[in-house]
Order: C-alpha cells, then structure tokens, then sequence
C-alpha cells in the first residue's frame, strides 16, 4: 500500500544573520494512512520546520514531500493550495485565524472553498464548534477569544473537510485538561473515519495515545518506535499534571 506521507532525505537550510542554519538534516519519515504518529523533541529541533514543509508550506532545500504517492514539494503555489484546500488539514501553532471573521466564518471557510453549499459549511461548522465545547462563541472575533478557544477554532477549521492527513503543531498547548480531552477525542473520532495524523506535541500524555512517536534532535531523527496499544485519551488525561 502506498503511504499517504513520506519524507526522502528532507532537509531545510536557513541563513541568519548570514550563517546558515541547518533546521532539518536528512530525514526520513513514512506515514501509513489511518497511523497517529506523535513528533517530540526539544524546542529547535525542527518539529514545526518539518510540518511546514509535509504541508507544502516551505520548500525543502533537498529531498522529496510524497503525499499519497504524489510528489508534492516541487508543485506550484496554487497548486499546492488547491491540495491543501482538499487534503490536508493544518492547525498552526499560533493559530492563523482571520481577525475580520467570526469564529463560524473562520471555520465555515474551507468548506466554502471546496465547493460546499453555505447551508452545508454552516452545519459542519457548528458541529465541530460544538463537539469542541466553544459553539456559544461562534459569532465572536477571534480577537476576544482566550488562547485555548482560537486553538479550538484553528482545530475546527482544519477538520471541516475532513482532510486525509491533519497536520497539527502543539494543538493542546494552551489549553486546559477538559479542553484538551474534546480535542483528543475529536481526533480520535477522526482517525477511527481512517484520517491520518501528525501531531507535534510536548504533552506526554497526549502522545502516548498515539500509534507511534518520532523523536527530533537537532533536526534529525533519533528515534521511530511503535507504542503499545494505548488506554483511553480521557485515563491518560487524567493521569494529572499540567496540560
């Protein structure tokens, strides 16, 4: 079977203040469609340089991005957009929502580019909302929001076309253990549909309900291993500790 994602010999230079910065340096990575797979790692390392570039993002200096047996790191913008807008789902570390919408519009957007009905977009939007416990904010500004409730809504809005690969960067990082049991739960209700997952994560906790975790240091892997079947998301949340 084809992996829905893979990574050939990725690597990504940056140049500061004239030097060059290595943030990825040779990676190898296959995701198997339906896998929860946890990336960790020390800040720097380059988890969210790697996300970026699976998602079509940033451009790798060397190697391949392969989505579903596509090579995609050497497409177009807008095509990249386009297979974005049909496969992939994001959740960006610091949200990204639009600040002249409401939380539903944020949400209903990307149904609306797929082609979807408004009335359709609508329902979905307030499903998710609600399923995350933030629909009585729905027509709010992002800007009065807490954190914890625009990384609900930048959730929300990946999962609304129900992406085969949601690539999400410390999705629980600012929220509290209620919250962070509906986000887990949600993306447990989507791996069950067969959706992949990538998420990066400093939370113990929420990586040991994935299928694998993937170790970064210094911008290489260092370690890929299978977990044992996990207990539930809400027994490993309520292990204590902060979320």
């Amino acid at each position: 079977m084809t992996p829905v994602l893979e990574a050939r010999a990725l690597a990504k230079t940056y140049v500061s203040g004239g030097a060059h910065v290595r943030a990825l340096d040779g990676v190898d990575m296959t995701v198997e469609r339906g896998e929860f797979v946890a990336i960790m790692g020390p800040s720097g390392c380059g988890k969210s340089t790697l996300l970026n570039l699976l998602a079509g993002f940033d451009r790798p200096s060397t190697g391949e991005v392969w989505l579903g047996g596509q090579r995609i790191d050497g497409l177009s913008e807008a095509a990249l957009a386009r297979l974005r807008r049909r496969r992939i789902g994001f959740v960006f570390q610091f949200f990204n929502l639009l600040p002249t919408l409401s939380v539903r519009e944020n949400v209903e957007l990307p149904l609306l580019l797929a082609g979807k009905h408004r009335r359709a977009a609508r329902r979905t939007a307030s499903i998710l909302l609600d399923e995350l416990g933030i629909a009585e904010r729905r027509n709010t500004a992002p800007a009065l929001l807490s954190g914890g409730q625009q990384q609900r809504v930048a959730l929300a809005r990946a999962m609304a076309n129900s992406p085969d690969v949601v690539l999400a960067d410390e999705p629980t990082g600012n929220l509290d253990s209620d919250a962070t049991r509906a986000v887990m739960e949600l993306l447990g209700r989507a791996r069950g549909r067969g959706q992949t997952l990538l998420l990066v994560t400093h939370d113990a906790r929420v990586a040991a309900a994935a299928d694998r975790i993937v170790r970064l240091r210094d911008g290489r892997i260092v370690a890929d291993g299978r977990l044992e079947p996990a207990r539930s998301v809400p027994d490993l949340l309520d292990l204590g500790g902060d979320t």
